[in-house]
């Protein structure tokens, strides 16, 4: 029986089967989907390994012109990056932590604007559970008029 498969096995890869996208499970009931980013939101700084990709970039295109594999530039520069001495690296490496202060700086100007727009926002949140809430009361209101409605049918049947 060379090939043969037990039951054991079947369920086995049964469970390591891939799913489908469509056989995602929906989110609970209660929270709510991701938030969406915010477009005035600063980027972060590259690290010392980007900011050398973008001038290995320029390089690679110069001496490939044909060559449209991202994978292959990609490949190229971390064998470059990796043969790089710390001084070769230095200049990178100072480039790098420049662009990381001038973030910082962005990021807590960005975050000390926010925060003050925080303080506005959960004052409307408030407004908006209060509605919620309200809305909620209507239902159960009309619920129970339901309720005693068919109760009311119920006794003229007799």
């Amino acid at each position: 029986m060379k090939g043969a498969k037990s039951k054991g096995a079947a369920k086995a890869d049964a469970k390591l089967a891939v799913k489908s996208k469509g056989a995602e499970k929906p989110a609970p009931k209660g929270r709510k989907g991701k938030a969406g980013k915010d477009p005035n939101k600063p980027k972060r700084a590259p690290s010392a390994f980007f900011v050398f990709m973008e001038e290995f970039r320029k390089e690679f295109k110069e001496k490939n012109p044909k060559n449209k594999s991202v994978a292959a530039v990609g490949k190229a520069a971390g064998d470059r990056w990796k043969s790089l001495t710390e001084a070769d690296k230095a200049p990178y490496v100072a480039k790098a932590n420049k662009l990381k202060a001038e973030y910082n700086k962005a990021i807590a100007a960005y975050n000390k604007g926010e925060s003050t727009a925080a303080k506005k926002a959960p004052a409307k949140e408030e407004e908006e559970d209060d509605e919620e809430e309200s809305d909620k009361s209507k239902s159960e209101v009309n619920d129970e008029d339901d309720d005693e409605g068919s109760e009311e049918d119920e006794d003229d049947d007799e």
